[in-house]
């Protein structure tokens, strides 16, 4: 009996449909690969950073909400604030979409998604690869994983060694949890506390899901035009690890940091996770954002400066540098 791709799980017209649908929404083409032009970039010594990251289980919260248009926004944001870091602008980004079954329509919903944060980051979706392995995956499941490549004049690259004792440390507000600690907040929230994701509860003003899926802040054009004129010294992407394993990546080795918890934003999200699952405040801070999602190290004399540019991201002086090494909270 002769047999068909079909009859094992892999739609080659659902891949073909899927693939029509998404360049709808983007210039790719079909070639086997994505080209980038850099000529253009007037650099003494170019240097290309690149940096790959995924959602985590905030994917299993889309599936369960039905809701796919944000978690793309969610990818590019992961990876273009890591490579920030180091002062680069993002140039190019490519996925990695896998699934047990295509659905043409939410492989859709994803890509918008990812175009949505390429254009807030103003970078081109260059490529990607759509995968179908029914038997690795199951059901409705899918996993998403994202590559960025950006470009820094190497007169311009972050040095995270000129940061000096007394330096001021900026935290820009985070939009909520943003792609970190999913597996706690299933845990806390759907396992042990059964709660419902179509319902408000308090402080939340909005409905479970619609808070749970608020997509990752990208910081790009505000932070690349502060380099225009700031000297930044160092900043800090706050993601898995929280505030402990994320700000003295930007440290030297012999430094810490004081952390002014009063500073710090106030988001619902947290409040209603740690009442829920009664998590201790420090683990807080080792698990999420807590209302920072990207960092920076600057001079003192800079704030000013600094503040202003960057209002629209509610900035707030949150800490110092001090000798003494490690995170520390007062």
């Amino acid at each position: 009996m002769s047999k068909h791709y079909k009859e094992s799980g892999v739609n080659l017209a659902k891949g073909q449909e899927t693939i029509s649908r998404i360049q709808q929404h983007t210039n790719i083409n079909t070639d086997f690969a994505g080209l980038f032009d850099i000529s253009g970039f007037d650099m003494s010594h170019p240097l290309l950073v690149s940096g790959t990251d995924g959602v985590g289980t905030k994917l299993l919260i889309a599936n369960k909400a039905n809701k796919h248009d944000t978690i793309g926004i969610d990818l590019v944001a992961m990876c273009v604030n890591d490579i920030l870091t180091l002062g680069a602008k993002p140039l190019f980004f490519l996925d990695y979409f896998a699934t047990s079954q295509l659905d043409p329509a939410q492989a859709e919903e994803v890509i918008k998604g990812i175009v949505e944060g390429c254009e807030q980051s103003d970078m081109q979706l260059i490529g990607g690869e759509t995968a179908e392995m029914p038997g690795l995956y199951q059901n409705n499941d899918y996993d998403l994983a994202g590559f960025t490549t950006g470009i820094v004049d190497k007169a311009n690259l972050i040095d995270k060694q000129t940061v000096k004792a007394g330096n001021l440390i900026i935290g820009l507000e985070s939009s909520g949890i943003h792609s970190n600690g999913y597996s706690l907040v299933r845990k806390i929230l759907f396992e042990d506390q059964q709660l419902s994701l179509d319902k408000i509860y308090a402080p939340l003003n909005v409905p479970l899901k619609e808070e749970l899926l608020k997509p990752t802040k990208i910081y790009v054009k505000p932070v690349l035009n502060l380099l225009k004129t700031v000297n930044v010294k160092s900043m800090a992407h706050i993601t898995g690890g929280g505030f402990y394993e994320n700000i003295p990546r930007a440290l030297p080795s012999n430094l810490g940091v004081r952390i002014k918890t009063d500073n710090l934003p106030k988001l619902p999200i947290f409040e209603l996770l740690q009442t829920q699952g009664n998590i201790p405040t420090d683990e807080l801070y080792h698990v999420f954002n807590m209302g920072i999602g990207f960092v920076l190290i600057i001079d003192a004399k800079d704030k000013v400066e600094t503040l202003t540019l960057l209002e629209d991201y509610s900035p707030q002086i949150i800490g110092t540098v001090t000798t003494q090494k490690g995170v520390i909270f007062q």
